[in-house]
């Protein structure tokens, strides 16, 4: 970086995320105790303080337009927009002054600003997994990938839900300055300096409409009722008399899965459910119904890139760790 100042303007509006703000901006600022030089800047659309979803009202330092080009510019989120559309003028308070920064970011759904505002177009990018599928829908031309804490594709910058701007800032700044300060600042606020896993560990258990075909829906209430039953696809066809071909064609035409897909789908959220709980992770897999331990450790390394026992240290009750 120049000797000078770093400019990070964090784009906000009515309704912002007031966490989208905070976390971020509490990283660059505890940068500059270890070294750095940023200087943050809280700009709206019009240059009036806004009032954050929390009802708490936030004072700018001006407009967007008001200030010269940025070297770095946040665009925090807000809930309201992936259920509305981004009205024009928040959408060119991102797009003019992206044309001039240094790098361009969105934390969580403030990937639907850029989106509209054409920044993300031909682009990778991430936002909250519970709002990714309708990312995708408003930007077609976007890979959005759903599982990623953040994605960087060239200047552009897009992180998850909430928390995952503090993910997104700590690696700015260790762009900026190198791991060895990016790693006291992460010690100094108590946070992974990289996080393992992906957003998947984050997510809640699978939900979705019951199958419209009356032989299937028995399908997933049996093997919902009793996880732990024989639910090869031998098994399953007969329970139906049907062929497994049939039985396969069944599940890929309403389900756009397999019926072993969707059995492990089942158990792997069964064990979820009781590590949250508790339950040690051999408990887990033998109630949750899968072979052996070491299957279901498999699938969370698959899906999560964790452990089953690194998962419940993450998400284990409150009471048992404040007790240890």
């Amino acid at each position: 970086m120049n000797a000078g100042p770093h400019s990070v303007a964090i784009l906000v509006y009515d309704g912002v995320t007031l966490l989208d703000v905070a976390g971020p901006a509490e990283v660059f600022k505890e940068a500059n105790r270890f070294g750095a030089h940023y200087r943050i800047l809280l700009l709206s659309p019009t240059g009036a303080e806004v009032t954050s979803n929390l009802g708490v009202r936030i004072a700018v330092d001006g407009a967007v337009s008001s200030q010269p080009a940025f070297d770095t510019l946040l665009v925090a989120g807000s809930d309201r927009y992936p259920r509305a559309r981004i009205p024009g003028d928040l959408a060119d308070a991102a797009r003019i002054p992206a044309a001039a920064a240094g790098r361009v970011a969105s934390i969580c759904t403030g990937a639907f600003v850029l989106a509209a505002a054409g920044l993300l177009d031909g682009k990778r990018a991430t936002t909250h997994w519970q709002v990714a599928p309708e990312l995708a829908a408003r930007c077609p031309t976007c890979r959005v990938e759903p599982d990623a804490i953040y994605v960087r594709d060239g200047t552009t910058y897009t992180s998850a839900g909430v928390t995952a701007g503090i993910d997104l800032a700590l690696a700015l700044v260790e762009e900026d300055h190198g791991p060895d300060l990016t790693r006291d600042v992460a010690r100094a606020l108590v946070v992974y300096m990289q996080r393992a896993g992906g957003q998947s560990q984050f997510s809640a258990p699978l939900q979705g409409p019951p199958p419209r075909s009356p032989a299937l829906r028995d399908i997933t209430d049996l093997v919902a009722a009793n996880p732990r039953g024989d639910h090869s696809l031998g098994q399953l066809a007969k329970h139906l008399n049907v062929s497994t071909r049939q039985l396969t064609r069944l599940f890929h035409d309403e389900l756009s899965t397999t019926p072993a897909r969707y059995v492990e789908n089942i158990r792997f959220d069964l064990a979820r459910a009781l590590l949250d709980q508790g339950h040690s992770a051999t408990q887990a897999a033998n109630l949750a119904g899968f072979p052996s331990y070491e299957s279901m450790r498999r699938v969370f390394a698959r899906r999560l890139s964790i452990s089953p026992a690194a998962y419940q240290r993450r998400f284990g009750t409150a009471r048992r760790a404040a007790a240890g």
